[in-house]
């Protein structure tokens, strides 16, 4: 085999392994969620189809000719990368919110072509050693040639090809770019006389075009794919101006375009009362993360004057709200594309009334918006007597949602917990809503608003509610495994 098609064919094939790896939690995220579990199960089933396929593609070289099936094998490849975003598909439903179900469902979306495109390079290798005495050279170019190919994949995926195509497009040019470098290695390699396998070709090819159709046509959850999320606008049937953004199968925010003051979600009804208690007059106002920007809308209105600054990592999802949820920015509510916990660090100090914090990563506040650093500068940007309300979704037994808690407390003077008293004593689970201050807060104003509404929700002291429970910081924030059963601490 050519020094030039040796390198080119490891580079590709392990390149799309890596590209699989970055795809994976994208696709599985509407069914299991976007945790550090998912994360780990793609790491987790790269690497475990790697070394298989490494294993694999080394004994099958010492016993059958490489030449007579490195072709196929690329090829086979390029045709089960194909079949991923189907398979997710078809078993997601069955798996949805299980932890085991994400290892599962990665498992079984990409495991094979990883097995299979891991196998390739121990076929280059053993066509390209010609003596014992350059063993070393070849294996540790081909490795590092490998690791290139795998560095191309990440890099290429995560900053290029996710904000250009949707997934179905990437794995679409990626699949069919092996199923043709596989043909062509099957028709062009020196197979000691023989003739190509012509209707194993033709074999191949249809079944290569089957599974790209499958791909483009398999009916999954999303309208639309962002950056980020798998994306939905679902109308209410109940209500003409009703719609609910659906981000990753879960339901992040509902808005009313014909009445922007009314709030479907009790959580956003929570926060909703915390902003009425707010000094009289227009607010300055910081959004971590913009959803279907429910509550800078209804501030617009309730608060005539009201300036609005909304920070969004994912420029989809502002696109999104501009078409279907009828969002108009200018002055007074202007959208920050970019992460949170960097975009909060370039906001002028003291210059917002309140801050709502209301950023998901599927089920979970993302780790580096709830730690004691992250408060800081929330505090840093609040003016004197500020307010930070703070969404946090958690269950039984509350072990987040108590340590979040705790770190609101070590950075404030008052900190409350507006919900149900099965709420407050960890009794139930849901959308918990904390509020902190330097100054004291409406307690009694807060719980007659609840009632008013006709809401079992009362402002909590949150004192014993956080006894014993750890500050998150950034050396020390585990999130997920605070929001699961399986917590140790």
């Amino acid at each position: 085999m050519p020094s030039a098609l040796a390198t080119a064919l490891v580079l590709l094939t392990s390149a799309a392994v890596l590209v699989l790896e970055v795809l994976v939690t994208r696709l599985v995220a509407p069914y299991v969620g976007l945790t550090l579990e998912t994360y780990t199960a793609a790491i987790g089933v790269a690497l475990a189809g790697i070394a298989g396929g490494a294993a694999i593609g080394g004994r099958l070289a010492d016993t059958v000719d490489p030449r007579r099936w490195l072709g196929p094998v690329t090829a086979l490849g390029g045709v089960l990368l194909l079949t991923a975003r189907p398979t997710v598909f078809a078993l997601g439903p069955s798996l949805f919110g299980s932890s085991m179900g994400t290892v599962l469902l990665v498992g079984a979306a990409v495991g094979p072509a990883v097995l299979a495109l891991s196998a390739v390079t121990p076929g280059v290798i053993k066509l390209r050693l010609r003596s014992l005495e350059h063993t070393g050279t070849t294996v540790g170019r081909l490795s590092a040639t490998g690791t290139l190919g795998a560095l191309a994949g990440t890099f290429l995926t995560g900053f290029v090809l996710l904000a250009a195509l949707p997934t179905s497009r990437i794995l679409l040019l990626i699949g069919l770019l092996l199923v043709l470098a596989g043909v062509l290695l099957a028709v062009t390699l020196p197979r000691q006389g023989k003739r190509p396998d012509t209707p194993g070709l033709v074999a191949g090819v249809v079944v290569a075009a089957l599974s790209a159709t499958w791909l483009l046509t398999s009916d999954g959850p999303c309208q639309r794919e962002t950056r980020y999320y798998c994306a939905q606008v679902v109308h209410d049937r109940e209500r003409e101006g009703g719609r609910t953004l659906v981000l990753d199968g879960l339901r992040h925010s509902y808005v009313d375009l014909d009445d922007p003051v009314y709030l479907e979600f009790s959580y956003t009804q929570r926060i909703g009362d915390v902003l009425a208690t707010l000094p009289e007059g227009p607010l300055d106002a910081l959004h971590l993360g913009l959803g279907g920007a429910t509550l800078p809308r209804h501030l617009a209105v309730v608060r005539p004057g009201s300036r609005s600054t909304i920070l969004e990592v994912d420029p989809g999802v502002l696109a999104l709200d501009r078409e279907r949820l009828g969002l108009v920015t200018g002055p007074d509510l202007t959208v920050v594309i970019g992460d949170a916990r960097t975009s909060v660090a370039e906001q002028p100090p003291k210059a917002y009334d309140v801050v709502v914090g209301d950023a998901f990563g599927g089920l979970a506040v993302p780790w580096h918006l709830t730690t004691s650093e992250m408060i800081a500068q929330v505090r840093r940007v609040l003016r004197p007597g500020g307010v930070y309300v703070l969404n946090v979704i958690d269950h039984p037994p509350a072990h987040f949602v108590r340590a979040e808690t705790a770190t609101l407390r070590a950075a404030f003077e008052d900190v409350l917990l507006l919900g149900t008293d099965a709420q407050a004593a960890g009794e139930e689970g849901g959308n918990y809503v904390l509020v902190a201050s330097d100054a004291l807060l409406p307690r009694v104003e807060l719980s007659a608003l609840a009632a008013g509404r006709g809401a079992p929700d009362t402002a909590h002291d949150t004192r014993s509610f956080a006894a014993g429970a750890p500050i998150l910081t950034d050396d020390d924030a585990p999130v997920d495994q605070l929001l699961t059963p399986y917590d140790l601490r």
